[in-house]
């Protein structure tokens, strides 16, 4: 099961990432909250945690809401 880590899914922001986790609270929340969630869907998809079907979907809606976020704050900052 592929993981969708920020770094796996930015490399070409790499850099800028880590000085945006180091310097920047709010993004630091964000990218937290956003591997938080990435491996809960990645613990239910390995079957190592049961969701349902309407569960999933929610995380994966929040997931790509909080990756929307974080793009925006990379391209931003």
């Amino acid at each position: 099961m592929e993981k969708h880590d920020l770094l796996h899914e930015f490399p070409e922001y790499q850099e800028k990432i880590h000085k945006l986790k180091t310097g920047n609270a709010h993004f630091r929340k964000t990218f937290d909250e956003y591997h938080e969630v990435e491996h809960k869907i990645h613990r239910i998809n390995t079957g190592n945690e049961l969701a349902t079907d309407d569960e999933v979907k929610e995380l994966k809606a929040h997931l790509l809401f909080l990756k929307d976020d974080l793009y925006q704050q990379i391209k931003t900052n």
